[in-house]
């Protein structure tokens, strides 16, 4: 009897931490982002998703630093595209600062830069987001491997734009644009001019 009750005892401990150890296991991981606006300098560095749900205060202060760079204005942003960028980030295992040269535009902006009349930035569901020559390929594909909204690939430019609309590709992307036989999609932005348009919209 002692020597069962010996027994029982030794199992209880790790009976109780049974639970406890799969659960941790189990628990989902905080999504964490940093982000900073190329134009304006607002930064963004912390979780905004606890695995679970988005967090609201951390999706505003996100839509804040992608707020539109010439008027200040502010558009909630779409978490979906925000999960986009960082399952992108995860993917290409990225561990830095992305820096973003495109967020939300108002039309007036998305005019100055020459942007698509129907650019999903116009609903803040894109990015444009600036990588280095090393690290653009690696993310880039691993974008155009999710299949999940657009992805434009500027090379020459060293920016990926990101989005949550329909799935479809452009730019320097293997194949061109996606190919479905579904009519081929505009670009999001005639690359050609965008470097100077950008430049306008900070002197206005």
């Amino acid at each position: 009897m002692h020597r069962r009750s010996l027994l029982l005892g030794a199992l209880a401990p790790a009976a109780l931490s049974t639970p406890a150890l799969a659960t941790q296991r189990t628990a989902p991981a905080l999504r964490r982002l940093t982000l900073r606006h190329a134009t304006t300098g607002a930064r963004f560095n912390g979780a905004y998703h606890d695995g679970r749900t988005v967090d609201p205060r951390a999706l505003a202060d996100i839509s804040a630093v992608l707020a539109d760079s010439r008027s200040g204005t502010v558009h909630a942003f779409d978490p979906t595209a925000i999960d986009i960028l960082w399952e992108a980030g995860q993917r290409a295992r990225w561990r830095g600062e992305f820096l973003v040269v495109s967020g939300f535009r108002t039309p007036e902006t998305n005019a100055l830069v020459c942007g698509a009349g129907n650019s999903q930035h116009l609903t803040a569901r894109a990015l444009d987001v600036c990588l280095p020559a090393a690290q653009l390929p690696g993310f880039a594909n691993a974008a155009l491997e999710m299949r999940r909204g657009g992805v434009g690939v500027y090379n020459s430019r060293s920016f990926v734009h990101l989005d949550s609309g329909p799935v479809r590709r452009w730019g320097d992307v293997p194949g061109g644009a996606s190919g479905s036989s579904a009519p081929r999609p505009a670009p999001e932005d005639p690359i050609a001019r965008i470097a100077e348009a950008w430049a306008a919209a900070r002197r206005n």
